[in-house]
């Protein structure tokens, strides 16, 4: 395990994992977590990244995604706010600027700027696409549609924004973006920032912050450029709750993803001092953030009722990690032991691991790889294989 240079240090834990420098003490654990169990055993050692792009350099790449339109493009999001395209071969030479929103997202902190894209699910023939992205104050949800003229070029004129929501600090901005198997378009935000979530933003059901959020772009109702699905859990309440929250109780999601055979939604959950987390998201689960963090009390000194928390099913604590990276359940062919495993790593160590959950949704885990990379991303291309994102300017690919 690498140790990180000063300035990352600083940069990522005293915002994307919101930590104190001071040293964490032992917490109280809630005793109702899921079993889990760590087979390092099973590592065949022969699992590695290759250099995808050997020719091309990114600028603090945070997003990567196929176009899905049988062209093989693929896109990848830079966190000043460009959004690059090109072929899907490592003898690509040159990447395209297919939209370029440095002048409209606000990147001077750690955890701003251009954080996600998503395609609408009918991309290939619509040319619809969406972002997020955070200016001075807000996250912004805007959708953006393709020149007629050059699938490789977006119309900057064409922004239409869907949805936006004030960030009170400069933390903590969540940022990704996923259509789900029901055609909703899924939207993590992080908690609001700064740490241990003073304004109880994540626990409160009238804000959208510390939630997953799900919405409809392919309507609109009261006003609004969305719909609210009818089955989402706050869905007609009398309570001034949010009806776009799906889940709430995380602290920042900063990355998450459907399994495409299952269906599963996973997350993964940066921690405050001593725990990073991964949860399987459920329809109305509270996951506990301010009150938990992972299986522990939060603060330590503290005790609660859990009842009413969902718990994760994977969790690692500190110094393991220090910011979770969420990743993907692969289904290439590229790596075929890892076939139906969740593959997730640490921006700050380096490490990526594998998960799977059995029927009874105990989970299993794998450590894979001890890398030298600040692993901003994952990303899945055309072929379901796997890519590892270097916040240092290379994408990586997972083979055998």
């Amino acid at each position: 395990m690498r140790k990180l240079p000063l300035l990352a240090l600083l940069v990522w834990l005293l915002y994307a994992a919101g930590c104190s420098l001071a040293d964490p003490q032992p917490g109280n654990r809630n005793t109702n977590m899921p079993e889990t169990t760590d087979n390092s055993s099973l590592n065949s050692g022969s699992v590695k990244l290759v250099e995808a792009y050997p020719n091309l350099a990114f600028n603090q790449p945070l997003d990567y995604r196929p176009a899905n339109d049988d062209s093989g493009r693929v896109f990848v999001v830079e966190k000043s706010g460009k959004i690059l395209v090109f072929h899907n071969d490592p003898q690509v030479q040159t990447a395209q600027i297919f939209l370029d929103l440095t002048s409209r997202a606000d990147s001077r902190s750690s955890e701003k700027g251009l954080l996600g894209l998503a395609l609408h699910p009918d991309y290939k023939n619509n040319g619809l696409f969406y972002v997020n992205y955070t200016n001075q104050n807000n996250t912004v949800i805007a959708r953006y549609q393709v020149s007629p003229a050059d699938s490789n070029q977006a119309l900057l004129s064409s922004e239409k924004i869907i949805l936006t929501f004030s960030q009170p600090y400069a933390n903590h901005n969540g940022g990704q973006l996923a259509f789900g198997p029901d055609g909703y378009l899924y939207i993590g935000s992080g908690d609001g920032g700064s740490a241990g979530d003073p304004q109880n933003n994540a626990q409160n059901l009238g804000n959208l912050l510390g939630k997953i959020l799900r919405i409809d772009v392919n309507s609109s109702a009261n006003g609004m450029a969305y719909a609210i699905p009818p089955d989402n859990p706050f869905f007609g309440n009398q309570q001034g709750f949010r009806e776009e929250i799906y889940a709430y109780g995380l602290r920042n999601p900063w990355k998450f993803s459907f399994d495409q055979v299952q269906g599963r939604l996973w997350a993964a959950d940066v921690g405050q001092n001593k725990v990073e987390e991964i949860d399987i998201i459920n329809k109305g689960a509270n996951y506990g953030w301010n009150k938990m963090e992972g299986s522990l009390f939060y603060p330590s000194t503290a005790s609660y009722d859990t009842a009413g928390f969902t718990m994760p099913v994977w969790e690692y604590q500190h110094p393991q990690g220090n910011a979770i990276t969420g990743g993907y359940v692969y289904y290439g062919k590229s790596a075929p032991s890892l076939n139906g495993w969740y593959v997730f790593g640490d921006f700050a160590t380096g490490m990526i691991w594998a998960v799977r959950l059995d029927e009874n949704m105990k989970a299993e885990s794998r450590t894979l790889l001890d890398t030298d990379y600040n692993i901003s991303s994952f990303g899945l291309d055309q072929n379901n294989e796997l890519y590892v994102l270097d916040y240092n300017g290379k994408i990586y690919k997972l083979v055998e």
